[in-house]
């Protein structure tokens, strides 16, 4: 077991880990707290927590936050032709749920229940992370990819009324347990991821190319271990197929029991396809084109540009934050293989096809080969610099955010 030395006693990384995540979550929200206090609000409250303003809590909910919090307060609904609640996955407004109900009847604690499920799924994640990148690093680099993770600019989301940090931690541990060979735990995880994100089917192709990879193909080009550990001489890789098969089969059934559930509530299992369309997000187009909009007028306009107002400076974050993920993701598919570099493409695709750069940031933020990658090649003092420029970015990030600003 990886141990972390702190305050000159040797901790095991799981708890090293765990005090980290959260002692950073801790102090993001002590930063919220005073932003909050320090600048107004860009626009009116949509809403609150707890049906006034509150500056200490109200920071951990804006925007989306208020569609979970309807799910799980009222349950999922149809409107014909309108812009609903079945958008959205369920994993999280369920688990808000339930934790919020252990809180209390009030209507209020179903927020606070989400950001309880947000700062336990970061933390696991966390660990999941750090563990996912010991198999391919350094305990020191592994270390340096859940701070890369934790202080992205965009990283905030993983601490309040949103599904990042759930979604990160089932997608984390997903491959983990793939990569170690545990094909049934691997489906379980993944089935919970696609329940969570509509995106997260689209670490299937992933999945499958390790299986291919270390089960299927292991004997042929020897890799997976020696014959009768992943070759063909042997009698568990027949097994092998089998359990891995399983595995990567379980994985879609969070999506289908979700279309599932939509086709008893709207006649059509893929309502929600719709729906999402309908919210302005329509893949399928060039997926280079809007970056290639974004280099262009910031290279040859850029302050008109920026200046011009509206959601220019939003879209800017979000597209440079778009921009650096999909540049890197040649470089994580030649360093750590094709399973992290198909899964960086896939998530990315789907983005940037839509044309849009909202949201384009948190959607990156859950792409973790990223910060493996960006571990593996950074050195010492370079590590140190990026981490102070991320953080700058991420407290410029977070009171945007807070203060009611179009960036989510």
């Amino acid at each position: 077991m990886d141990r972390f030395r702190v305050l000159g006693h040797r901790v095991p990384s799981v708890l090293a880990i765990l005090a980290f995540a959260g002692a950073f979550r801790l102090v993001s929200a002590g930063v919220a707290f005073l932003l909050n206090v320090a600048f107004p609000d860009y626009q009116r409250e949509q809403f609150t927590i707890f049906g006034s303003t509150s500056l200490l809590w109200d920071p951990f909910a804006r925007y989306d936050s208020g569609w979970y919090f309807q799910i799980a307060r009222f349950g999922f609904h149809y409107t014909p032709n309108g812009r609903d609640t079945i958008a959205f996955f369920p994993v999280y407004p369920i688990l808000m749920r339930h934790v919020g109900r252990l809180l209390g009847p009030a209507p209020s604690n179903l927020y606070l229940g989400g950001i309880v499920v947000s700062w336990l799924s970061f933390a696991l994640a966390l660990v999941g992370l750090y563990r996912l990148a010991r198999r391919d690093l350094s305990a020191r680099r592994a270390l340096h990819t859940i701070v890369l993770a934790t202080v992205f600019p965009f990283a905030y989301f993983f601490g309040v009324v949103y599904t990042e940090s759930t979604f990160l931690a089932a997608t984390v541990w997903c491959f983990y347990f793939f990569r170690t060979r545990r094909w049934i735990a691997g489906g379980v995880a993944g089935a919970i991821a696609t329940a969570t994100r509509v995106n997260g089917i689209l670490m299937w192709p992933a999945l499958a190319w390790l299986v291919w990879r270390d089960v299927w193909t292991a004997g042929r080009v020897g890799q997976g271990g020696p014959e009768g550990q992943g070759g063909r001489g042997g009698g568990k890789p027949r097994w092998e197929r089998v359990t891995s098969s399983l595995g990567l089969a379980l994985v879609p059934t969070g999506i289908a029991a979700y279309s599932w559930f939509v086709f008893q509530l709207t006649g059509s299992p893929f309502e929600w396809v719709a729906t999402v369309q309908r919210w302005g997000y329509h893949p399928g187009g060039a997926p280079w084109l809007a970056l290639w909009r974004l280099v262009r007028v910031l290279a040859t306009q850029p302050y008109a540009y920026l200046a011009s107002g509206g959601m220019a400076p939003y879209d800017m974050l979000n597209g440079l934050a778009a921009l650096a993920f999909a540049l890197a993701a040649p470089l994580v598919w030649w360093r750590l293989g094709a399973s992290y570099g198909l899964f960086m493409v896939a998530n990315l695709w789907l983005q940037l096809s839509s044309g849009q750069y909202e949201g384009l940031g948190r959607y990156c933020s859950v792409l973790f080969p990223f910060f493996i990658w960006l571990a593996s090649v950074t050195p010492r003092t370079g590590f140190t610099l990026v981490v102070g420029l991320c953080a700058m970015l991420y407290v410029v990030c977070l009171a945007l955010f807070v203060n009611i600003h179009p960036l989510f």
